[in-house]
């Protein structure tokens, strides 16, 4: 994010506001063993893997990839509706030059296909959520979820996913994932980068992050179902899951004070960290009020949107 958009006056309080799940959840430590998780399932689509090896810089800067992967989500969560419009915009601008034939199908891929943006809202939404209850607070209340995954569908607005295809609820996600599990798949390119994230070789990363993500890589593959380890070949074994959550519930704690948060993002993420930062300002809007998608839309055509993007 551009130092000049993080000047600018916060214009409203974005699509979920004060008290909305989404800015508690989004804004969580646990976020970022979510984002590892979510970065890592992104391979199991085909059409993303091919996009993301012929056109991602995951081998030479891993975290960079990360970093501004997860400050586009944090944007969409908590920033004011126009600057995250303009980062949605960016982005697809983006993701139209990601576009290609697919080596297993040998099919045309395109990173903005509408099914593979999908995968990348759904196991992010769901990926956060999951490592929020895992390893923070625990389940949200009911009403809170059913929260949750309406502004899941918001957020899907500014992806060309269409927010009919997106899960509403718990029971919905894992009938999302039954219905494209048998789309799934590996392949050499897909695991070298899986594999890759998770451990980022301390040669290739810088020596902070290649660290960090093999901290977080057994508490992540925790989280996992068995059918996805077993797809993606990094399975581990059962004690390890046990041993792993308590350590990593008692980390969580330890950095969920806003003092801890950023100052452990301006290393890891730094992107994301100004996003953050940002956020907990708490500084009031120049209009106190949620907006919508469509509202900001009308209000700043494409190509309208000032603030610079990541």
């Amino acid at each position: 994010m551009s130092d000049r958009n993080m000047d600018r006056p916060r214009e409203d309080y974005g699509f979920f506001g004060p008290g909305s799940p989404s800015w508690k959840i989004w804004a969580a430590p646990t976020a970022l063993i979510g984002f590892q998780r979510s970065v890592v399932l992104e391979h199991f689509d085909p059409f993303l893997a091919a996009a993301v090896a012929d056109m991602s810089g995951i081998y030479s800067d891993p975290a960079g990839r990360l970093d501004r992967t997860l400050a586009y989500f944090l944007t969409v969560a908590t920033a004011d509706g126009r600057t995250a419009l303009a980062l949605s915009d960016h982005l697809m601008t983006v993701h139209a030059q990601a576009a290609g034939i697919e080596p297993i199908t040998g099919t045309r891929y395109s990173a903005n296909n509408p099914a593979s943006q999908l995968w990348i809202h759904v196991t992010g939404w769901h990926s956060v959520l999951k490592c929020y209850e895992m390893y923070g607070p625990g389940p949200l209340p009911a009403v809170e979820e059913h929260r949750y995954w309406e502004e899941c569908v918001i957020a899907a607005q500014l992806q060309t996913c269409k927010a009919s295809d997106v899960p509403r609820s718990r029971e919905e996600v894992r009938e999302y994932f039954a219905e494209v599990r048998p789309r799934l798949c590996t392949s050499e390119r897909a695991n070298r980068a899986m594999h890759y994230l998770l451990r980022t070789p301390r040669a290739h990363g810088k020596t902070r992050f290649a660290t960090f993500s093999r901290l977080v890589a057994p508490a992540t593959i925790a989280t996992l179902p068995g059918w996805m380890r077993t797809m993606g070949g990094f399975d581990q074994p059962a004690l390890l899951d046990k041993a792993i959550a308590p350590a990593v519930r008692t980390a969580v704690r330890v950095g969920s004070s806003p003092k801890n948060m950023t100052a452990a993002l301006k290393v890891i993420a730094p992107m994301t960290g100004k996003v953050l930062e940002r956020h907990l300002r708490d500084e009031r809007p120049l209009v106190p009020r949620v907006v919508t998608p469509a509202e900001i839309r009308e209000r700043f055509p494409r190509g309208t949107t000032m603030p610079q993007p990541v």
